[in-house]
Formats: C-alpha cells, structure tokens, sequence
C-alpha cells in the first residue's frame, strides 16, 4: 500500500520511507510511525512522518498495519 494518503497512516504502524538526503538515491528506510506531520489528507509525495528512530520522511510504501 502506497503512503498517499492521511486517512491510512496512524501510529504503530510499519512503513518504509524515503528521507530527505535519500531522496536523489530512492533508498527507502525502514521503520515505525512515531508522529504524523503532514496535515494534509492527501500528498502525491507520501505523507511525511516522524518514525520512532527520530528520523523524518515520507511514507513511500506500508509495510504492516496493526
């Protein structure tokens, strides 16, 4: 599942996202959502979130919802 929209994301969940100085690489990083920081409902990007590491990205792709 794809990390487009707000209404999928909650925290506790397990996602892979892209950070900021990954973004010309495409590595993705692998964690769980501590906070969600975008407002927005939807964000083409992925929605950007605070994992429990304290690193910040978007959401390109959920690994398991609880």
């Amino acid at each position: 599942m794809e990390g487009t929209r707000r209404a999928d994301i909650r925290p506790g969940i397990d996602v892979l996202v892209e950070l900021t100085e990954d973004k010309r690489t495409g590595k993705l990083t692998g964690g769980r959502v501590k906070e969600i920081l975008t407002s927005a409902p939807n964000h083409p990007h992925g929605i950007k979130v605070k994992l429990e590491s304290g690193l910040v990205g978007r959401i390109k792709q959920i690994i398991q919802s609880n």
